[in-house]
């Protein structure tokens, strides 16, 4: 006998298509949310792995900082106390110039001529002073010459002028101190 299948198979094979479509389409759907979740789940640790470097890099140079602060003020000392080294080294070294030039002044002043004011500005000497005669201050800048420690007077002024009921002239004069070197065997 001869069968003949009558029920509509198409319809169902439509339908077992279409619940399997549904069905796929969903495990899709689940599958690319899982996909999607894992991906943000590692971009998000990602992240914050990230920020957690640049937070502690962000500590580190603030500590930095601190330390290249700390390192400048250091320079700034250090060049301070370079300074002040210098000018301790420039006065021990020229801590005799005075006496020298004081012992030269005594040594050279010739009779008749008086100091009113002597000034020092580093090695120049300026003097302002009364004098007999014009001759005496001639005198005076010859021996200034003549002087190991003293070199280069230049008069500046000279002109007559009363002092206690007599007449005098007066000068100013500027000088240069010499500075001498100390022989070897020579402490200072």
């Amino acid at each position: 006998m001869i069968r003949v299948n009558l029920l509509p198979h198409r319809a169902e094979k439509r339908k077992a298509k279409q619940l399997q479509f549904v069905v796929l389409s969903a495990l899709s759907l689940v599958l690319g949310a899982v996909v999607v979740g894992f991906v943000h789940v590692a971009i998000s640790t990602q992240i914050s792995y990230q920020e957690r470097r640049n937070a502690y890099l962000d500590q580190e140079i603030a500590v930095l900082d601190k330390q290249i602060d700390e390192i400048k003020k250091l320079r700034e000392q250090t060049q301070s106390l370079l300074a002040r080294k210098t000018v301790v080294e420039n006065l021990q070294s020229t801590r005799s110039d005075v006496v020298h030039l004081i012992d030269q002044l005594l040594r050279i002043l010739p009779d008749g001529v008086h100091l009113k004011s002597v000034r020092q500005a580093g090695y120049k000497i300026s003097v302002i002073g009364y004098a007999q005669s014009n001759a005496r201050v001639s005198t005076l800048m010859r021996s200034i010459e003549d002087s190991p420690w003293l070199d280069t007077p230049t008069l500046i002024e000279i002109h007559a002028s009363t002092l206690e009921g007599g007449r005098v002239s007066e000068f100013s004069l500027n000088f240069n101190l010499t500075k001498q070197v100390a022989p070897a065997g020579a402490k200072g």
